[in-house]
């Protein structure tokens, strides 16, 4: 497995996975959680990463020989006063399926946490998917040592 933190020229590879992450979830809970445009997502996110509002971490599989990644990461900055100053967030967190259950998420989220000490995050926090739809996911973390904090993530689109 070979992880490496991902350069603006990555915006296809981050977007083609964000976008199956969001379909992926649209399908299980059978609602359309995202509206979300590839085009428009590679744009954004190169945008993002460019200046520096947003890293990713992507994970390679050694036995595949494709610059394609089979999962990745992506971290944005922020500041809490409740959890003593920088936070790092996990926006999206993906793997694919074939790959689930091989380990490579947790390696990955290893890297995330190396990633987080090395830039002084007090804590690392993340949404779940939808629950009971997702808790296998929710599993995932907990095994990864996260705790649930309570509340759920909730949204006021702008746009």
């Amino acid at each position: 497995m070979q992880f490496r933190k991902a350069m603006p020229d990555d915006a296809v590879l981050i977007a083609e996975l964000v976008i199956k992450l969001t379909n992926e979830i649209s399908e299980v809970t059978k609602a359309k959680q995202f509206n979300i445009d590839l085009q428009e997502t590679i744009d954004t996110c190169r945008e993002l990463l460019v200046n520096g509002h947003y890293q990713a971490i992507l994970a390679f599989s050694d036995k595949l020989n494709t610059h394609q990644p089979i999962a990745m990461a992506t971290l944005a900055e922020t500041y809490a006063l409740y959890a003593g100053g920088k936070v790092g967030i996990i926006q999206e967190f993906y793997t694919l399926p074939e790959y689930r259950s091989s380990g490579v998420g947790s390696l990955l989220m290893e890297q995330v946490k190396e990633h987080g000490r090395l830039s002084s995050w007090a804590c690392i926090e993340l949404c779940t998917p939808p629950l009971p739809e997702f808790d296998r996911a929710l599993a995932f973390y907990q095994r990864n040592l996260f705790n649930p904090v309570g509340g759920r993530k909730m949204r006021l689109s702008l746009v």
